[in-house]
Formats: structure tokens, sequence, C-alpha cells
């Protein structure tokens, strides 16, 4: 186990297989991976390498069939379902492709649900939401409905509903992938002082070359196993 404080998200062993027809597919092989705290990491694997299968379990959306994933100093090795639903409500955000965003609910409210079901009342819950959409620019904005906001103000929504918990962990998948170059830059950009600010780790799969060398490293799955760049 990572005994580190300074460690945001450790993989020990990691292992993860399925099972298609009569075969077994083994995707994470072993993998040993640490984020720390306050960095950007980079996930950069061709499609079918395994980068979603590790992002899901770094994300204790799935279990490894070995090995153990520690958020924070916290070992998830022995959770219950319900335990390691807990942790990643308070201690893993998400950001993915495509918003996601709540259509019903404006950016504010989009924002302040996380933290309602994680147990904050309604007034603390919108403090923290403005203090978080004005950080992200959003301030002006943060009564618009998702329809009513641009690719990139969804986005950022997005990554300030990710973070309204203030995880340990942030795990992006092609968080701008849907976005033109200028936007995908300031949305880049907009992520990336987030990490800064809050300490959090960040775990980023993208294509996008370009912004994955502004990052602190850069990793690929190689034969099931993560490997430096």
């Amino acid at each position: 186990m990572s005994e580190n404080p300074k460690d945001a998200l450790h993989l020990s062993g990691v292992k993860r297989s399925y099972r298609q027809g009569g075969n077994q597919l083994d995707i994470l092989r072993g993998v040993d991976f640490t984020l720390r705290a306050g960095e950007a990491v980079a996930l950069i694997a061709p499609s079918g390498a395994g980068k979603s299968t590790l992002l899901h379990v770094a994300g204790l959306l799935e279990k490894p069939d070995a090995g153990d994933v520690v958020v924070g100093a916290r070992s998830t090795a022995a959770l219950s379902d319900a335990g390691r639903t807990s942790l990643r409500r308070s201690a893993i955000g998400f950001v993915y492709q495509f918003h996601h965003l709540l259509p019903e609910f404006s950016a504010r409210e989009n924002v302040m649900l996380p933290q309602m079901i994680g147990g904050l009342d309604r007034g603390e819950a919108g403090v923290r939401a403005d203090e978080l959409l004005s950080y992200l620019g959003l301030a002006e904005r943060k009564s618009h409905r998702p329809a009513e906001l641009s690719g990139g103000e969804q986005q950022r929504v997005a990554i300030a509903r990710a973070v309204a918990n203030a995880p340990h962990v942030l795990l992006a998948d092609e968080p701008t992938g849907n976005l033109d170059p200028k936007t995908a830059d300031h949305v880049f950009d907009t992520l990336m002082a987030l990490v800064r600010a809050t300490g959090l780790g960040a775990l980023v799969a993208t294509h996008n070359l370009d912004l994955a060398a502004r990052m602190d490293r850069r990793i690929t799955l190689r034969d099931g196993l993560v490997a430096e760049l």
C-alpha cells in the first residue's frame, strides 16, 4: 500500500480480465501506478489498449480481479460495494468527453447536486457552487441551463461539478474531445488551474498530444501494464 500522504491515487498489482465467448481477455496484467497530489498525468494509448478499464478501476466503478486501489491513504481492497460507492462520491471526480449535465437544472444546481447527495445542506452547497463557478469564469452564467451554454461553458460546469466535493482524484476521459482547438485550450487551462490551486491529482486520457505535452507526466498502456512516455 502507498503510505505517502502526497499520493492521491496508487494502483498496486491491479489485474482485470473479461470473458468473451470462451476466451479470457487479460486487459490489465498487474498495473502499478502512482498519481501524486497536485500533478496532472496524461494517459495516451490506442483504442483497445485498456484506457477505459484503467479509468473505471481507478475510479472504483469496477473492482479489480487482483491488486489494490488506494485513494488518498485508504485501501479499497476490502471495502464493500457500499463503501466503495461512498468513497467514490467523496474522493473521486469524473469528467467525460460529453458533459452529462442534467438539462432541467441550472449550472449552479448541477454543481450543487453532488454536494447535497454528499450530505451538505442547500445553503452550503450553493455557496460552494458559486465559488467554483466564479473561479471558472462562469459567475454570470450560473442561472443558465446547459442548453443555453456554449460547449466550453458546459464542460467548465462539468469540471466544477466534478470537484464540488473536493476530491483527492480527478479522472478525465477525453475532456476536450468535443471542442474546437481554442475552446479546448481554454478548458484545459481551467483544468490545470484547478489542479494547481486545490492539490488534487488528475489522470487525463487524451489523444491531444499538444495538451498531453503540457501535463506533468505522460503514460501509456503496453501489454496490460503502465509505462512512462
